[in-house]
Protein backbone atom coordinates (compact mmCIF):
# COMPACT_ATOMS: atom_id res chain seq x y z
CA UNK A 1 0.00 0.00 0.00
CA UNK A 2 1.35 3.43 -0.96
CA UNK A 3 0.14 6.76 0.35
CA UNK A 4 -1.25 8.19 3.57
CA UNK A 5 -2.33 5.79 6.30
CA UNK A 6 -4.43 6.97 9.25
CA UNK A 7 -3.56 5.38 12.59
CA UNK A 8 -4.43 5.89 16.25
CA UNK A 9 -1.76 5.69 18.94
CA UNK A 10 -1.18 6.85 22.49
CA UNK A 11 0.26 10.31 23.14
CA UNK A 12 1.94 11.03 26.47
CA UNK A 13 2.16 14.60 27.74
CA UNK A 14 4.33 15.90 30.55
CA UNK A 15 2.68 18.78 32.41
CA UNK A 16 5.95 19.74 34.09
CA UNK A 17 8.08 20.24 30.96
CA UNK A 18 5.25 20.88 28.53
CA UNK A 19 6.46 18.27 26.06
CA UNK A 20 4.84 15.15 24.72
CA UNK A 21 5.99 11.94 23.07
CA UNK A 22 4.68 9.14 20.93
CA UNK A 23 6.57 5.95 21.84
CA UNK A 24 4.81 3.97 19.12
CA UNK A 25 6.28 6.29 16.45
CA UNK A 26 9.79 5.60 17.68
CA UNK A 27 9.11 1.89 17.93
CA UNK A 28 7.99 1.53 14.33
CA UNK A 29 10.51 4.05 13.00
CA UNK A 30 8.30 6.95 11.90
CA UNK A 31 10.29 10.03 10.99
CA UNK A 32 9.68 13.59 12.24
CA UNK A 33 7.62 14.12 9.06
CA UNK A 34 5.56 10.98 9.76
CA UNK A 35 7.12 8.93 6.99
CA UNK A 36 7.36 5.19 7.46
CA UNK A 37 10.84 3.66 7.11
CA UNK A 38 9.87 2.43 3.65
CA UNK A 39 8.79 5.90 2.52
CA UNK A 40 11.92 7.48 4.01
CA UNK A 41 14.03 4.90 2.21
CA UNK A 42 12.33 5.69 -1.08
CA UNK A 43 12.64 9.47 -0.68
CA UNK A 44 16.31 9.32 0.24
CA UNK A 45 17.05 7.00 -2.67
CA UNK A 46 15.28 9.30 -5.12
CA UNK A 47 17.08 12.30 -3.64
CA UNK A 48 20.47 10.62 -3.92
CA UNK A 49 20.10 9.22 -7.42
CA UNK A 50 17.96 11.75 -9.30
CA UNK A 51 19.61 14.63 -11.14
CA UNK A 52 18.06 17.07 -8.65
CA UNK A 53 15.72 17.16 -5.65
CA UNK A 54 13.14 18.88 -7.85
CA UNK A 55 13.23 16.01 -10.34
CA UNK A 56 12.88 13.51 -7.49
CA UNK A 57 9.85 15.34 -6.05
CA UNK A 58 8.08 16.30 -9.26
CA UNK A 59 8.78 13.37 -11.55
CA UNK A 60 10.48 10.34 -10.00
CA UNK A 61 8.50 9.80 -6.80
CA UNK A 62 5.04 10.42 -8.32
CA UNK A 63 5.83 8.09 -11.23
CA UNK A 64 7.58 5.43 -9.16
CA UNK A 65 5.42 5.33 -6.05
CA UNK A 66 2.57 7.81 -6.30
CA UNK A 67 4.19 9.97 -3.61
CA UNK A 68 3.68 13.72 -3.84
CA UNK A 69 6.02 15.69 -1.60
CA UNK A 70 7.85 19.01 -1.76
CA UNK A 71 11.36 19.36 -3.13
CA UNK A 72 12.58 20.54 0.27
CA UNK A 73 11.10 17.44 1.89
CA UNK A 74 13.13 15.20 -0.39
CA UNK A 75 16.25 17.24 0.34
CA UNK A 76 15.84 17.22 4.13
CA UNK A 77 14.93 13.54 4.20
CA UNK A 78 18.01 12.65 2.15
CA UNK A 79 20.21 14.82 4.38
CA UNK A 80 18.77 13.21 7.51
CA UNK A 81 19.49 9.71 6.21
CA UNK A 82 23.00 10.79 5.22
CA UNK A 83 23.65 12.16 8.70
CA UNK A 84 22.62 8.83 10.23
CA UNK A 85 25.02 7.04 7.89
CA UNK A 86 27.83 9.43 8.85
CA UNK A 87 27.03 8.98 12.55
CA UNK A 88 27.27 5.21 12.20
CA UNK A 89 30.69 5.64 10.60
CA UNK A 90 31.95 8.18 13.15
CA UNK A 91 30.96 5.84 15.97
CA UNK A 92 33.05 3.07 14.43
CA UNK A 93 30.04 0.97 13.51
CA UNK A 94 29.59 -1.22 10.48
CA UNK A 95 26.30 -2.28 8.93
CA UNK A 96 25.06 -5.84 9.02
CA UNK A 97 27.12 -8.79 10.11
CA UNK A 98 30.71 -9.73 9.19
CA UNK A 99 30.71 -11.37 5.79
CA UNK A 100 34.19 -12.31 4.54
CA UNK A 101 34.63 -12.08 0.79
CA UNK A 102 36.08 -14.87 -1.30
CA UNK A 103 39.18 -13.04 -2.46
CA UNK A 104 40.33 -13.81 -6.00
CA UNK A 105 43.73 -15.42 -6.52
CA UNK A 106 46.66 -14.09 -8.51
CA UNK A 107 48.86 -16.06 -10.92
CA UNK A 108 50.78 -17.53 -7.96
CA UNK A 109 47.59 -18.73 -6.26
CA UNK A 110 47.66 -16.04 -3.54
CA UNK A 111 44.46 -14.29 -2.50
CA UNK A 112 44.66 -10.52 -3.04
CA UNK A 113 42.80 -7.57 -1.52
CA UNK A 114 42.99 -4.04 -2.93
CA UNK A 115 42.41 -0.61 -1.52
CA UNK A 116 42.61 2.77 -3.15
CA UNK A 117 41.64 6.41 -2.68
CA UNK A 118 41.51 9.62 -4.65
CA UNK A 119 40.20 13.18 -4.51
CA UNK A 120 37.65 14.80 -6.79
CA UNK A 121 36.71 18.47 -6.99
CA UNK A 122 33.19 19.78 -6.29
CA UNK A 123 32.24 23.40 -6.96
CA UNK A 124 31.00 25.33 -3.94
CA UNK A 125 28.64 28.19 -3.20
CA UNK A 126 29.01 30.78 -0.47
CA UNK A 127 26.24 31.78 1.96
CA UNK A 128 25.39 34.83 -0.13
CA UNK A 129 24.97 32.70 -3.25
CA UNK A 130 28.27 33.65 -4.86
CA UNK A 131 30.87 31.14 -5.99
CA UNK A 132 33.26 29.86 -3.31
CA UNK A 133 36.50 27.96 -3.41
CA UNK A 134 35.93 24.35 -4.46
CA UNK A 135 36.25 21.42 -2.07
CA UNK A 136 37.82 18.03 -2.69
CA UNK A 137 35.92 15.09 -1.22
CA UNK A 138 37.87 11.88 -0.76
CA UNK A 139 36.66 8.69 -2.37
CA UNK A 140 38.15 5.56 -0.80
CA UNK A 141 37.45 1.93 -1.45
CA UNK A 142 38.40 -1.59 -0.51
CA UNK A 143 37.69 -3.96 -3.35
CA UNK A 144 38.08 -7.39 -4.89
CA UNK A 145 38.64 -6.96 -8.65
CA UNK A 146 38.46 -9.84 -11.07
CA UNK A 147 42.08 -10.58 -12.09
CA UNK A 148 43.17 -10.83 -15.71
CA UNK A 149 45.16 -14.06 -15.82
CA UNK A 150 46.69 -15.97 -18.73
CA UNK A 151 44.43 -18.67 -20.15
CA UNK A 152 46.79 -21.41 -18.97
CA UNK A 153 46.83 -20.17 -15.35
CA UNK A 154 45.21 -22.73 -13.01
CA UNK A 155 43.79 -20.03 -10.69
CA UNK A 156 41.12 -18.62 -12.96
CA UNK A 157 38.22 -16.78 -11.27
CA UNK A 158 34.72 -18.26 -11.65
CA UNK A 159 33.04 -17.67 -14.99
CA UNK A 160 30.45 -15.31 -13.46
CA UNK A 161 32.92 -13.45 -11.24
CA UNK A 162 32.26 -9.75 -10.61
CA UNK A 163 34.15 -7.07 -8.73
CA UNK A 164 33.08 -6.43 -5.14
CA UNK A 165 33.61 -3.02 -3.58
CA UNK A 166 32.84 -0.90 -0.55
CA UNK A 167 33.12 2.86 -0.81
CA UNK A 168 33.52 5.75 1.57
CA UNK A 169 33.20 9.32 0.34
CA UNK A 170 33.00 12.74 1.91
CA UNK A 171 34.92 15.71 3.27
CA UNK A 172 37.06 13.54 5.54
CA UNK A 173 40.43 14.14 7.05
CA UNK A 174 42.75 11.25 6.29
CA UNK A 175 42.98 10.02 9.89
CA UNK A 176 39.21 9.59 10.20
CA UNK A 177 38.96 8.10 6.72
CA UNK A 178 41.63 5.54 7.58
CA UNK A 179 39.79 4.43 10.73
CA UNK A 180 36.54 3.97 8.88
CA UNK A 181 38.05 2.19 5.89
CA UNK A 182 39.84 -0.27 8.20
CA UNK A 183 36.47 -1.07 9.80
CA UNK A 184 35.02 -1.86 6.39
CA UNK A 185 38.04 -3.97 5.48
CA UNK A 186 37.81 -5.94 8.71
CA UNK A 187 34.12 -6.71 8.20
CA UNK A 188 34.75 -8.26 4.80
CA UNK A 189 37.72 -10.30 6.01
CA UNK A 190 40.62 -8.44 4.43
CA UNK A 191 42.92 -10.01 7.03
CA UNK A 192 42.32 -13.35 5.33
CA UNK A 193 43.78 -12.16 2.03
CA UNK A 194 47.43 -13.11 1.60
CA UNK A 195 48.47 -10.02 -0.39
CA UNK A 196 47.39 -6.44 0.23
CA UNK A 197 47.70 -4.06 -2.70
CA UNK A 198 47.45 -0.27 -2.46
CA UNK A 199 46.86 1.32 -5.86
CA UNK A 200 46.89 5.13 -6.06
CA UNK A 201 48.10 7.98 -8.18
CA UNK A 202 50.94 10.25 -7.07
CA UNK A 203 48.78 12.58 -4.94
CA UNK A 204 50.31 13.99 -1.77
CA UNK A 205 49.68 11.85 1.30
CA UNK A 206 47.99 8.93 -0.49
CA UNK A 207 50.94 6.54 -0.28
CA UNK A 208 51.48 7.44 3.38
CA UNK A 209 47.79 6.77 4.00
CA UNK A 210 48.11 3.21 2.67
CA UNK A 211 51.30 2.54 4.63
CA UNK A 212 49.87 3.87 7.89
CA UNK A 213 46.37 2.44 7.80
CA UNK A 214 47.09 -0.87 6.05
CA UNK A 215 50.56 -1.61 7.43
CA UNK A 216 50.81 -5.33 6.75
CA UNK A 217 53.61 -4.86 4.19
CA UNK A 218 51.29 -3.72 1.38
CA UNK A 219 52.36 -3.83 -2.25
CA UNK A 220 52.26 -0.21 -3.43
CA UNK A 221 51.51 0.40 -7.10
CA UNK A 222 51.52 3.76 -8.87
CA UNK A 223 48.65 4.08 -11.33
CA UNK A 224 50.23 3.26 -14.69
CA UNK A 225 48.13 5.79 -16.58
CA UNK A 226 49.06 8.63 -14.25
CA UNK A 227 52.73 7.87 -14.91
CA UNK A 228 51.96 7.72 -18.64
CA UNK A 229 50.33 11.17 -18.42
CA UNK A 230 53.67 12.62 -17.31
CA UNK A 231 55.40 11.01 -20.28
CA UNK A 232 52.73 12.42 -22.60
CA UNK A 233 53.23 15.94 -21.25
CA UNK A 234 56.96 15.70 -21.91
CA UNK A 235 56.41 14.33 -25.42
CA UNK A 236 54.10 17.26 -26.25
CA UNK A 237 56.93 19.69 -25.49
CA UNK A 238 59.43 17.65 -27.44
CA UNK A 239 57.23 17.39 -30.55
CA UNK A 240 54.58 20.11 -30.29
CA UNK A 241 53.86 20.18 -34.04
CA UNK A 242 54.28 16.53 -35.00
CA UNK A 243 51.55 14.31 -33.59
CA UNK A 244 52.90 11.21 -35.29
CA UNK A 245 56.34 11.50 -33.71
CA UNK A 246 54.80 12.46 -30.38
CA UNK A 247 52.48 9.45 -30.29
CA UNK A 248 55.23 7.08 -31.38
CA UNK A 249 57.50 8.37 -28.61
CA UNK A 250 54.82 8.01 -25.94
CA UNK A 251 53.99 4.49 -27.17
CA UNK A 252 57.67 3.50 -27.00
CA UNK A 253 58.15 4.95 -23.52
CA UNK A 254 54.97 3.35 -22.16
CA UNK A 255 56.01 -0.02 -23.61
CA UNK A 256 59.38 0.28 -21.90
CA UNK A 257 57.79 1.25 -18.58
CA UNK A 258 55.19 -1.53 -18.68
CA UNK A 259 57.42 -4.37 -19.83
CA UNK A 260 60.84 -3.39 -18.47
CA UNK A 261 59.96 -1.37 -15.36
CA UNK A 262 60.83 1.86 -13.65
CA UNK A 263 64.60 1.65 -13.86
CA UNK A 264 64.44 1.11 -17.61
CA UNK A 265 62.14 4.07 -18.33
CA UNK A 266 64.20 6.41 -16.12
CA UNK A 267 67.36 5.31 -17.96
CA UNK A 268 65.66 5.83 -21.33
CA UNK A 269 64.59 9.34 -20.34
CA UNK A 270 68.04 10.27 -19.09
CA UNK A 271 69.61 9.09 -22.34
CA UNK A 272 67.11 10.93 -24.53
CA UNK A 273 68.58 13.97 -26.36
CA UNK A 274 66.64 16.89 -24.91
CA UNK A 275 66.67 20.27 -26.74
CA UNK A 276 68.27 23.15 -24.88
CA UNK A 277 64.98 24.96 -24.33
CA UNK A 278 64.33 25.85 -20.71
CA UNK A 279 60.69 24.72 -20.70
CA UNK A 280 61.62 21.34 -22.17
CA UNK A 281 64.63 20.93 -19.88
CA UNK A 282 62.51 21.75 -16.83
CA UNK A 283 59.74 19.33 -17.79
CA UNK A 284 62.29 16.60 -18.54
CA UNK A 285 63.88 17.06 -15.10
CA UNK A 286 60.44 17.07 -13.46
CA UNK A 287 59.36 13.80 -15.10
CA UNK A 288 62.67 12.05 -14.38
CA UNK A 289 62.48 13.19 -10.75
CA UNK A 290 58.85 12.07 -10.43
CA UNK A 291 59.53 8.59 -11.77
CA UNK A 292 62.77 8.23 -9.81
CA UNK A 293 60.94 9.01 -6.57
CA UNK A 294 58.37 6.33 -7.38
CA UNK A 295 60.67 3.51 -8.51
CA UNK A 296 59.43 1.34 -5.65
CA UNK A 297 55.94 1.51 -7.22
CA UNK A 298 56.91 1.02 -10.86
CA UNK A 299 57.74 -2.69 -11.10
CA UNK A 300 55.02 -3.21 -13.69
CA UNK A 301 56.52 -6.36 -15.27
CA UNK A 302 56.26 -8.17 -11.92
CA UNK A 303 52.80 -6.80 -11.21
CA UNK A 304 51.51 -7.97 -14.60
CA UNK A 305 53.19 -11.37 -14.21
CA UNK A 306 51.28 -11.80 -10.95
CA UNK A 307 48.00 -10.79 -12.59
CA UNK A 308 47.69 -7.63 -10.45
CA UNK A 309 45.92 -4.46 -11.51
CA UNK A 310 48.23 -1.60 -12.49
CA UNK A 311 45.63 1.10 -13.19
CA UNK A 312 43.52 2.98 -10.66
CA UNK A 313 40.50 2.91 -12.95
CA UNK A 314 38.34 1.47 -10.18
CA UNK A 315 38.69 4.47 -7.87
CA UNK A 316 38.58 6.95 -10.77
CA UNK A 317 35.31 5.35 -11.84
CA UNK A 318 34.09 5.60 -8.23
CA UNK A 319 34.86 9.33 -8.25
CA UNK A 320 32.50 9.66 -11.21
CA UNK A 321 29.71 7.32 -10.10
CA UNK A 322 29.70 8.13 -6.38
CA UNK A 323 30.36 11.88 -6.59
CA UNK A 324 30.44 13.24 -10.12
CA UNK A 325 27.13 11.95 -11.47
CA UNK A 326 25.18 13.73 -8.73
CA UNK A 327 27.32 16.66 -7.61
CA UNK A 328 29.16 17.76 -10.74
CA UNK A 329 26.42 18.38 -13.27
CA UNK A 330 26.29 21.55 -15.33
CA UNK A 331 25.83 24.68 -13.23
CA UNK A 332 25.76 22.87 -9.88
CA UNK A 333 27.31 24.46 -6.80
CA UNK A 334 27.05 23.11 -3.27
CA UNK A 335 27.56 24.11 0.32
CA UNK A 336 29.99 21.98 2.33
CA UNK A 337 27.21 20.23 4.24
CA UNK A 338 25.39 19.30 1.04
CA UNK A 339 28.61 18.04 -0.53
CA UNK A 340 29.44 15.83 2.43
CA UNK A 341 25.93 14.48 2.96
CA UNK A 342 25.37 13.52 -0.67
CA UNK A 343 28.71 11.73 -0.73
CA UNK A 344 27.84 9.57 2.29
CA UNK A 345 24.48 8.35 1.04
CA UNK A 346 25.71 7.67 -2.50
CA UNK A 347 28.80 5.84 -1.27
CA UNK A 348 26.60 3.53 0.77
CA UNK A 349 24.19 2.86 -2.09
CA UNK A 350 26.96 2.28 -4.63
CA UNK A 351 28.71 -0.23 -2.36
CA UNK A 352 27.82 -3.90 -2.53
CA UNK A 353 24.00 -4.16 -2.25
CA UNK A 354 24.04 -5.79 1.18
CA UNK A 355 25.26 -2.52 2.75
CA UNK A 356 22.29 -0.39 1.67
CA UNK A 357 19.91 -3.15 2.69
CA UNK A 358 21.60 -3.60 6.07
CA UNK A 359 21.29 0.12 6.85
CA UNK A 360 17.50 -0.16 6.69
CA UNK A 361 17.30 -3.28 8.88
CA UNK A 362 16.71 -1.26 12.03
CA UNK A 363 16.26 -4.20 14.37
CA UNK A 364 19.56 -5.78 13.36
CA UNK A 365 21.48 -2.51 13.66
CA UNK A 366 19.96 -1.70 17.04
CA UNK A 367 20.74 -5.18 18.33
CA UNK A 368 24.37 -4.92 17.23
CA UNK A 369 24.71 -1.47 18.81
CA UNK A 370 23.25 -2.60 22.16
Amino acid sequence: MIGTIACTRAYYYCGRCGKGLLPWDDRVGLTARSFTPAAERLLSLAGALSDSFAEAAERVLPEMAGLHVAETTVQRTTEGVSERIAEYRRNGRTLGFPRPWSWYRDAQGRTCAYNSLDLTGVRQQAKDGSAAEGRMPYVAMVYNPVPELPDDCPYQPPAQAVMQARYLAGLYDLDELGLQLRKQAAQIGMEQAEVWIGLTDGGNGLEDFIRRDFPRDPVLILDFWRAADHLTELAKLLHPDDAEKRNALVTSWCHTMKHEGGQAIVAALRDYPVPRKKAVQDKHAEVVNYLSNNLHRLDYPSYLANGWMIGSGAVESACKTVVGQRLKQAGMRWREYGTDSRCHVRALFKSEPSQWQAFWHRQINEKRAA
